[in-house]
């Protein structure tokens, strides 16, 4: 039995020195010109791909962007009627919310009866001007005759007086001579008073003028209370808070009953006109023009491809309008890509039963040729 195990050994020993001696069989060229096909694949995909879109440049950082019109009332008051509720579309002109009317038609009514009083006012002021106008030199007239004829009496009087002391006495009496003066001092006195009536008078230009004058301050009345009663109709129509616009109702926080203020933000409305606003990295900007043609992909819709063009280039990176931009010009400087808005509008494949709320995410990609 030792022997039989010997000789296997020593047979396979000698198999083993025989496999050892011939020479080695390759047998893999298969994987290795497998792999390079798949490498000439991978290249040849590369460059088809690199050279069908060498003319194009998209990005991920986008969304959609419109115009959304805060409405805010302007005077105070209580919701009588709501007319809107959320997401809901409404026209230009449309009634949103109407509040409590009662104090504004007050406020207007006192101001009508304001205004009234004001003209009647204006009226008698005219009225008066017409007869200062008259009266006034009437009277300067008057007072020069009364002065003449005051003047004319004591001269007659002085005369009388002197006739009197020349005669001799015989032939007058004392009581004619004491009559004489006494008529002549009251010539003299009607003749100061005359001259103080005449100068009284005499301010005809003066009367007028104030007569006038009151006549354009009731004129000014009457502006002022024309212009009050135009602003408490203005305020009475404010309480008809209505649609500046087309668009869908968001944003509201408003209700029935609720008190609102004077530039209190109470619902928001989003125009149906919708674009796309691309952040571009400012490397990507030296071959985009606007009218380029755009295809946009939008996240929310993975079906739906929308047409568009570019329509303007935003002249300022984005960080430049933050609130705070970067000072580069203190510190350590680190330079940062950039990325610029760029407005692309929606030519063609909107399905109006797939609404585009602002602000979801979209792909644009931009051909630039």
């Amino acid at each position: 039995m030792a022997d039989y195990d010997d000789v296997e050994a020593q047979a396979r020993a000698e198999g083993e020195r025989s496999a050892a001696s011939r020479p080695v069989r390759r047998r893999l060229p298969w994987r290795r010109l497998l792999l390079g096909v798949l490498v000439l694949g991978v290249v040849v995909a590369g460059g088809a791909y690199w050279y069908l879109t060498r003319n194009e440049v998209g990005t991920d950082d986008a969304y959609t962007d419109g115009r959304a019109v805060a409405i805010a009332p302007q005077v105070a008051g209580n919701v009588v009627t709501l007319a809107i509720d959320d997401n809901q579309f409404v026209h230009r002109g449309d009634l949103l919310v109407a509040i409590n009317p009662r104090p504004f038609r007050a406020a207007r009514d006192q101001a009508r009866g304001q205004l009234e009083l004001a003209r009647a006012q204006r009226d008698n002021a005219r009225i008066a001007l017409e007869i200062a106008q008259t009266t006034y030199p009437a009277r300067k007239a008057a007072a020069e005759a009364q002065l003449a004829s005051a003047q004319a009496a004591e001269v007659k009087a002085q005369s009388d007086l002197r006739r009197q002391r020349g005669l001799p006495t015989a032939a007058t009496t004392r009581e004619l001579v004491d009559a004489a003066v006494a008529a002549e001092a009251q010539a003299a006195a009607g003749v100061r008073q005359a001259e103080a009536q005449l100068a009284e008078a005499n301010l005809v230009a003066q009367n007028i003028d104030a007569a006038a004058a009151a006549v354009k301050q009731w004129e000014a009345q009457v502006d002022a209370a024309a212009a009050a009663l135009d602003q408490a109709e203005i305020n009475l129509g404010f309480t008809q808070v209505v649609a500046p616009q087309d668009g869908w109702v968001t944003k509201r926080n408003v209700e029935l009953g609720t008190y609102i203020q004077p530039g209190q933000q109470i619902l928001a409305i989003v125009s149906p006109e919708i674009w796309i606003t691309a952040n571009f990295k400012e490397t990507e900007l030296d071959r985009m023009r606007p009218g380029q043609k755009v295809v946009i992909h939008v996240d929310a819709y993975p079906g739906l491809s929308l047409a568009g063009h570019v329509d303007s280039i935003q002249k300022g990176s984005g960080s430049k309008f933050t609130a705070f931009p970067p000072e580069n010009a203190t510190g350590n400087f680190v330079k940062i890509v950039q990325r610029v808005p760029v407005k692309i509008d929606i030519d063609s494949g909107l399905d109006p039963n797939l609404p585009l709320p602002l602000g979801i995410s979209v792909e644009p990609t931009v051909r630039l040729r």
